[in-house]
């Protein structure tokens, strides 16, 4: 039996003869079965390998502890990720830290999507509240605005604030409704200009977009928006939650003086994460304008209590308390610091907002691996004295022992600034830390333990009063890079 499109071919038949049948179209009206030659036979293909037989299996890779268990594997893989957030640049540079950002939302059609669970809208309202958070964490005395694109135009979610509760309490009331219609980035570019026109020049000026569509419904042309943008020096960064668009990398490219690293598309839902909280460090400042050095007035008010059963109503939010800060200029209570003084608007800031702003501009260098060759001076953490792996024997092992070790230096090789000894030394004071500690360190102290406890600066003060020029040891501080303490 036949038909227009092959041969009918036995369920009896060979494999051989199976694959001597196959159709080919060379032209319009040949659609006949034509044989092949006997190229692909099996016997012609002995020594070639097929691409199932050469398979890389990921639990190949795997090294077993010495007793069988995988805990090593599992915590080396995890001090990693641990590691690898710390590897960025510490080189020193002048940033803003007086910060005027605008977060803007897409709460379009789009965003319906279930690509990253629980949907893209869920997990963009639950990563702006971590947002925001760690932004005023990064950013005590900077300001924030909310906005959201849906139905073609856009909708202010909150104000330009210094105050993170207000932001969450609005952001929240957004999360049980559903996103509709389409976004407009035309529109919400330009109530981020109004909102950002009022604020003084020697802050940065930021708008950051989370954009889920892949088309804008504009009612003008945005290229004269972005114009308007670059006068007003605006800076746009986009985190994208589908494919590249074309005028996202223009608009960030162009507001960031040729830079398109701004514009950056997530992979998953920890990627996506990781590119919303990387915008809480400030930007560096590349403009001469921006660079001209200013005096700015601020307020470092008290904190005061009400005497006796007295109330005293807050002029931020006209609620009445017991507890506030009173204006160092004209009186007003506010509830809480950073924040804008209403009656005389003085900045009113205290001075660990200004300790915490500072660590940007002169970052915490990274801490090196140590090898096992300069393991041996440690034993413990010197911050939290956790103990230290021991340093092995180096001894003559027999070869099932040295293919343990070989492979889990080949592990260790794979995993990026993960130290084979567990430890990680200071360059300035030579101490060794930990990876708990080391992450603590640069995260949330932003000093290093050992530097801050190291005394012998405090020494050679204190011998050169008694007309001695050098420390207990016989060197100096400057010598050895330890930290110099004013008397």
């Amino acid at each position: 039996m036949a038909d227009s499109d092959g041969d009918y071919q036995a369920d009896d038949a060979s494999d051989d003869e199976f694959g001597d049948h196959q159709v080919t179209s060379s032209s319009r009206h040949d659609t006949r079965s034509r044989v092949r030659p006997d190229k692909n036979k099996k016997g012609n293909r002995k020594g070639a390998k097929a691409a199932w037989e050469d398979i890389q299996r990921s639990w190949d890779a795997v090294v077993e502890d010495a007793d069988g268990t995988l805990t090593g594997a599992i915590e080396g893989r995890a001090e990693a990720e641990k590691r690898a957030r710390l590897l960025k640049d510490t080189t020193p540079l002048q940033r803003g830290i007086i910060r005027h950002l605008v977060l803007v939302l897409d709460m379009s059609f789009a965003m319906l999507e279930k690509d990253m669970l629980p949907s893209r809208y869920e997990l963009s309202m639950a990563y702006a509240a971590q947002f925001v958070r760690e932004y005023f964490e990064q950013n005590p005395i900077s300001q924030l605005a909310v906005i959201g694109m849906r139905d073609g135009v856009a909708v202010r979610i909150s104000d330009m604030s210094g105050n993170p509760a207000d932001h969450l309490e609005k952001l929240q009331g957004w999360v049980k409704q559903d996103p509709q219609g389409n976004p407009s980035l035309q529109n919400a570019l330009e109530m981020c200009r109004g909102a950002l026109f009022h604020t003084p020049s020697h802050g940065t000026r930021e708008v950051v977009i989370v954009y889920g569509a892949l088309m804008s419904s504009d009612p003008g042309d945005i290229h004269e928006t972005i114009s308007a943008l670059i006068t007003d020096r605006i800076r746009v960064s986009i985190v994208g939650l589908a494919a590249q668009v074309a005028i996202c990398d223009e608009l960030c490219s162009k507001t960031n003086e040729g830079d398109n690293s701004s514009y950056s598309v997530a992979l998953h839902e920890e990627h996506f994460r990781d590119l919303l909280l990387a915008i809480t460090t400030p930007p560096v400042t590349r403009t001469q304008e921006q660079s001209n050095a200013s005096l700015l007035m601020m307020g470092f008010p008290s904190r005061t209590l009400a005497a006796g059963d007295s109330i005293h109503f807050c002029a931020c939010h006209h609620r009445p308390t017991r507890e506030g800060y009173a204006c160092t200029r004209c009186g007003s209570r506010v509830c809480r610091l950073p924040a804008e003084c209403p009656g005389c608007g003085l900045t009113l800031i205290l001075s660990t907002h200004l300790a915490r702003s500072y660590h940007h501009l002169f970052p915490l260098r990274n801490w090196v691996e140590v090898p096992w060759s300069e393991a041996r001076k440690s034993r413990a953490c010197y911050s939290c004295l956790t103990p230290f792996p021991e340093v092995p024997a180096s001894s003559k092992g027999k070869g099932k022992e040295k293919g343990k070790e070989k492979a889990a230096s080949a592990l260790l090789s794979t995993l990026k600034g993960l130290s084979e000894s567990g430890r990680y030394g200071c360059e300035v004071c030579g101490n060794h830390f930990c990876i708990d500690c080391d992450l603590f360190a640069h995260e949330v102290l932003h000093n290093c333990p050992g530097c801050q406890s190291d005394t012998r600066g405090q020494q050679v003060t204190n011998g050169s009063a008694n007309g001695d020029s050098t420390a207990a040891n016989g060197t100096g501080a400057q010598g050895n890079g330890a930290m110099e303490i004013d008397s």
